[in-house]
């Protein structure tokens, strides 16, 4: 009799099945415009960070999802809101109202995209670099890289604007270098705190965390596509793909190779 309740295995097939949600509504946006499309921007970001929170909290348990909300999001409000009263350190800039509820001037769900990316950037940074400097500054350049996609994004859809937008990135305009470095040092401050908060149950990547993989190599290589062929941001792409890459493709590289490694090897015949 087979005795497994019926609830095992729902902690690795619940951030698969998030996964499939989310890269559903993300098809759906360039299909998208106005209203709609902001709206689904809006649930966009609310489906990601509840995956990210959710598989945190699946796989490493409470403490680990309390840091991530507490760092990423709880941290990402704060150096909004000080973004947008005094300019630091991004630049000054303004928010339209087309993304929800603000608080202190931020939409609600801004910092919900930085815990959405936060995690899968941390765990890509696991897999790949030992615990220290090295680990914490990888994970910061695979999180902060990803505004190099969002930021042009969502200028040109006039969800926020920047008063002073110089300098700016080659092909960029409209965003000033400074937000850009503004995030790096966030992401910094971030993922070294995220490890002695969470503790050492985020030391290492397993299998557990094949969905945050996943969900990292999706946004990058979907970011690239979109922005280069249905969005209109051939910069915004090529710029995205040069800044994620640090991580994206050593990620993918250890992937395949850990693959072919479990593929069985078909015997030798000895008798040809």
């Amino acid at each position: 009799m087979d005795r497994r309740l019926p609830w095992a295995g729902l902690d690795r097939r619940l951030p698969w099945a998030g996964l499939g949600v989310l890269v559903l509504a993300q098809i759906c946006y360039p299909l998208t415009t106005g209203a709609t499309r902001a709206g689904l921007t809006v649930a966009t970001v609310v489906l990601g960070c509840l995956l990210s929170v959710g598989h945190a909290l699946l796989s490493r348990g409470p403490r680990a999802a309390a840091a991530l909300v507490a760092v990423a999001t709880g941290g990402g409000f704060a150096i909004e809101a000080l973004g947008v009263a005094t300019g630091f350190p991004f630049g000054s800039y303004d928010y339209s109202g087309e993304l929800g509820p603000k608080l202190a001037g931020v939409p609600l769900i801004i910092p919900l995209a930085w815990t959405w990316m936060a995690w899968p950037a941390w765990l890509t940074a696991a897999r790949l670099a030992p615990p220290g400097v090295g680990r914490v500054a990888l994970a910061a350049v695979g999180l902060a890289a990803w505004d190099l996609f969002l930021d042009p994004q969502m200028v040109a859809e006039g969800y926020w604007v920047w008063r002073g937008a110089t300098p700016a990135l080659p092909g960029l305009p409209g965003v000033p270098v400074s937000n850009y470095l503004g995030w790096l040092l966030f992401a910094v401050l971030l993922m070294a705190a995220l490890r002695p908060l969470a503790g050492p149950v985020i030391d290492h990547a397993d299998s557990r965390d094949a969905p945050m993989f996943a969900l990292y190599l999706w946004t990058y290589l979907s970011s690239i596509l979109a922005h280069a062929v249905f969005l209109g941001l051939p910069a915004s792409a090529a710029w995205g793909a040069a800044g994620m890459a640090v991580a994206a493709v050593p990620l993918a590289l250890t992937l395949r190779r850990e693959r072919r490694e479990r593929r069985p090897r078909r015997p030798v015949d000895a008798t040809a």
